[in-house]
């Protein structure tokens, strides 16, 4: 019984570092070729694993309201740049740099994210190769 115990304790222990990575890739779901930049309201703030994401409400040219949803990297990702918990919050007006998801729903993969304050940083993206402060 103890051997059972100790050979799917070390089982599963050798596994774990393969489920890390069972997530999508960036190129599965988002298109570089698709830049996009958004302006609008933050509506929902989810700080969760994999990735770390939040939602905003953008008026477009028809003045229609769209509620837009853009995917940052991972927390400990987003801390590391600087981030906090708090760094965005309900209501607060903030810029978009990212890329379109390939299926035209109303969602990107953030590259930079500028703060209300005028501090624009990097969102941890794939696409940019974990580089702080990307360009």
């Amino acid at each position: 019984m103890r051997s059972r115990l100790l050979a799917a304790s070390v089982a599963a222990f050798c596994m774990a570092p393969w489920v890390l990575f069972a997530h999508h890739s960036f190129t599965a779901e988002f298109d570089a070729t698709k830049p996009v930049t958004l302006k609008g309201t933050v509506t929902k703030l989810e700080w969760t694993n994999p990735h770390a994401r939040f939602f905003i409400d953008v008026k477009g040219e028809d003045d229609a309201v769209v509620n837009w949803e853009l995917e940052l990297g991972s927390p400990n990702t987003l801390l590391r740049y600087g981030w906090k918990r708090d760094s965005i919050k309900v209501g607060d007006q903030v810029i978009v740099e990212g890329y379109l998801a390939k299926d035209n729903s109303k969602m990107a993969n953030a590259r930079t994210v500028q703060f209300p304050d005028g501090r624009k940083v990097s969102a941890g993206s794939a696409s940019d190769a974990g580089a702080p402060g990307a360009k």
